[in-house]
């Protein structure tokens, strides 16, 4: 890709970072890190920068660029709102969180009218990213992305970030994702659960992770954090099998459906943790300890 010298992927820009939970924070830094300005807000000021998003948006310099890292749905939406009333024509919104596809191009198009440019960043590498960089597929304009494209390539491993398409194209690539993670996760802990229920040859758990990662076909970053967690309880017994979904996995069932795609294996990991919140599998106790080693994610203790 070509992009002009004062956009090339190694200049360095400010920008303001909305949202600074995990990963939000785990950003700021390696940004930080490559040499950006990063003026970062939350609700929580005891890691905010300024106090509210009016002092974030008067702090940066004209064209704005406010990366947003919060929740999705109504949080969102609110704050995009808000931001978009609080910026100028030729300014940018990066929507890094985990937003509907569908919601991702109405707000884009809302923005666009406002004259403020949009980009949406499907973002993956959860409470790991800042050491080994995030994995970023992002949508919108391509301008937009040409000239955030520095901050994208700071935030990356090598090769660790894409333009994929129009508005929504970032989001839906990083639902699809989410989709395959829910069945990888699921393959995994039912895989486990047979081990562990052959009793009578007592597999180690951490013993089998570890191994199965030398160059075995089924090796992967997820096994690695299986053998992590059962190294820190061989069993998991201070985990409840009770695993939250936080959107995506539906999300990606319900395109299978409008769209005629059998996604049968992904509908399966999301019913699953329909599942675990009314029983204490040990399937999904594997399923809740990984979420936990790559994301922090909160899990429910026996």
């Amino acid at each position: 890709m070509t992009v002009d010298a004062e956009q090339a992927p190694g200049r360095k820009l400010t920008l303001g970072m909305v949202g600074l939970g995990r990963m939000g924070a785990g950003m700021t830094k390696r940004l930080r890190n490559a040499g950006h300005t990063v003026i970062g807000y939350d609700q929580n000021p005891a890691v905010s920068d300024v106090k509210t998003l009016g002092e974030l948006v008067d702090a940066l310099p004209a064209p704005r660029i406010v990366w947003l890292m919060v929740p999705s749905g109504p949080i969102t939406e609110d704050t995009m709102m808000e931001v978009g009333k609080l910026l100028s024509r030729g300014d940018i919104v990066v929507d890094g969180g985990n937003s509907y596809h569908k919601d991702t191009v109405r707000r884009g198009k809302m923005l666009s009218e406002m004259g403020v440019g949009f980009l949406d960043s499907g973002t993956s590498g959860g409470t790991w990213g800042f050491d080994n960089g995030f994995c970023i597929m992002a949508g919108g304009p391509r301008e937009v992305f040409d000239t955030v494209e520095p901050i994208l390539a700071s935030l990356a491993p090598e090769d660790g970030y894409a333009y994929v398409g129009p508005t929504g194209a970032g989001h839906f690539s990083k639902m699809v994702h989410n989709g395959i993670e829910y069945g990888m996760m699921q393959a995994y802990a039912e895989g486990f659960d047979l081990l562990q229920a052959a009793g009578e040859y007592d597999f180690d758990l951490a013993q089998i992770s570890n191994l199965w990662n030398h160059s075995s076909v089924v090796r992967s970053w997820l096994l690695e954090l299986a053998a992590r967690a059962f190294e820190k309880d061989a069993k998991l017994d201070h985990l409840r099998g009770y695993v939250d979904d936080s959107g995506e996995g539906r999300w990606t069932v319900l395109e299978g459906v409008e769209r005629g795609v059998d996604v049968t294996t992904l509908s399966h990991a999301l019913f699953a943790r329909f599942r675990s919140r009314e029983e204490n599998p040990f399937a999904m106790r594997v399923v809740a300890a990984l979420r936990n080693e790559f994301g922090g994610h909160a899990v429910k203790t026996q």
